[in-house]
C-alpha cells in the first residue's frame, strides 16, 4: 500500500527554477513601492492645503454636513471610475472590517476634526496634528506585534506634549473660552480615531482593492455622517457662499478623491512610522496658508512649538525604527 503523506511530501522527479518569475515579481514589487512613496508625497503636501478649505468651508455650513456632503459626493464618482476600469467588488465578509474603518478614518478622524476647525484656527489645528506619529506609537505598543515603547521613544513623547503646551500656552485667556476648549476636545478624539483607523487598516489584511476599499469607506462614511446631520438638523442652516462652494469642490476632488485612495494606498504598502511622517509637512502649509489668506496668527511661540513637536517626532521615529 502506497503511504499517501509520501505521495504529497515527495519532491518532483525534475526542479526547474523560473527567474523570469522571480524577476517580474521585483520588477512589480519595485513598481508597488514607486507608487506608495509618490502617493506618501501627495499626501504630504496636499492634506496641508485641507485645513485652509476647511476652514473655509465650516463658516457656511455645519460641520457634520459639510464633511458628510463632501463624501458622499466624492465616494460614488471615485466607485464609479474603479468599476468602469474593472475593479472587482469588495467581499461581503470584508464589509464589517470597511466599516470600521470608515467609522474611524472618516466619520471620527475626519469628521471631528472639521468640527474643531470650527473654533481653532487651520494652522492651529495642523499643528497639533502633527503629534499623530505619538498617538500611532502609543497604540502601536499594545498590540502584540507592536513597538514597544523605549527611553528614545518616551523622550520623543514628553517633548512633543511640551511643544503642544507652548502652542496654547500664549493664548491662556482664549483656552478659558468654552467653544475653544470644545475644539481641543474634538482634535484630540479626532487623531484617536484616524490613528485607531490606519493601525485596523494595517494590520486587518484584505483582499479588496486598496482603492476600491477607499471608495466604499467613503460612500459608507459620507452615507452615516450626512444621516447624523439631518438628524442633527443642519440642513436648515445652509449658506453657500462663492468661496464655500470652491472650498467644497477642492476637498472632494483633491482633498477626498484623489487624496484618500492615496493615503490608503501609502498605509497597505509602506510602514505606518513613514506614512505617518506626512505630519511633518502639512503644518507648515496649512500656517502659511492660514497667515496669508485668512491673517491667522504665526507668533513666535507657535513657531518654537512646531520646531520642538518636530524634534519629538524625529525622536519618536528614530526609537521606532
Amino acid at each position: 500500500m502506497i503511504n499517501k503523506y509520501y505521495l504529497i511530501l515527495r519532491p518532483p522527479k525534475k526542479c526547474y527554477f523560473d527567474a523570469s518569475f522571480f524577476g517580474k515579481n521585483i520588477r512589480m514589487n519595485k513598481e508597488k513601492n514607486v507608487k506608495a512613496y509618490l502617493a506618501w508625497i501627495f499626501i504630504c503636501i496636499i492634506w496641508g492645503t485641507t485645513y485652509l478649505a476647511i476652514r473655509i468651508g465650516v463658516k457656511d455650513v455645519s460641520p457634520a454636513l459639510f464633511t458628510g456632503l463632501r463624501w458622499i459626493a466624492a465616494g460614488p464618482v471615485l466607485f464609479a471610475i474603479l468599476i468602469l476600469r474593472g475593479y472587482k467588488l469588495p467581499p461581503k465578509k470584508e464589509l464589517l472590517q470597511l466599516l470600521i474603518m470608515a467609522v474611524a478614518l472618516i466619520g471620527i478622524g475626519n469628521g471631528l476634526l472639521v468640527f474643531a476647525e470650527k473654533y481653532i484656527p487651520s494652522g492651529i489645528a495642523a499643528l497639533v496634528v502633527t503629534t499623530i506619529p505619538f498617538w500611532m506609537v502609543g497604540f502601536d505598543s499594545f498590540l502584540p506585534q507592536g513597538k514597544k515603547i523605549n527611553l528614545m521613544i518616551l523622550s520623543g513623547l514628553v517633548l512633543g506634549l511640551f511643544g503642544v503646551f507652548l502652542i496654547f500656552s500664549g493664548n491662556l485667556n482664549v483656552m478659558l473660552n468654552h467653544n475653544y476648549l470644545i475644539g481641543i476636545a474634538s482634535l484630540l478624539l479626532s487623531m484617536a480615531g484616524w490613528t485607531f483607523g490606519t493601525l485596523y487598516s494595517k494590520h486587518k489584511k484584505l483582499s479588496v482593492n486598496p482603492l476600491m476599499g477607499a471608495s466604499v469607506q467613503m460612500i459608507i462614511a459620507g452615507t452615516i455622517v450626512t444621516l447624523i446631520a439631518l438628524l442633527l438638523g443642519e440642513f436648515s442652516s445652509i449658506k453657500i457662499t462663492h468661496n464655500g462652494f470652491l472650498a467644497f469642490l477642492y476637498l472632494v476632488i483633491v482633498g477626498s478623491i484623489l487624496s484618500y485612495p492615496a493615503y490608503i494606498y501609502a498605509v497597505v504598502h509602506l510602514p505606518v512610522s513613514l506614512v505617518s511622517t506626512y505630519a511633518y509637512i502639512n503644518p507648515l502649509i496649512a500656517l502659511f496658508l492660514g497667515w496669508l489668506v485668512l491673517s491667522e496668527e504665526i507668533s513666535t511661540s507657535i513657531l518654537i512649538a512646531a520646531v520642538v513637536i518636530l524634534a519629538g517626532v524625529t525622536l519618536v521615529k528614530k526609537g521606532s525604527a
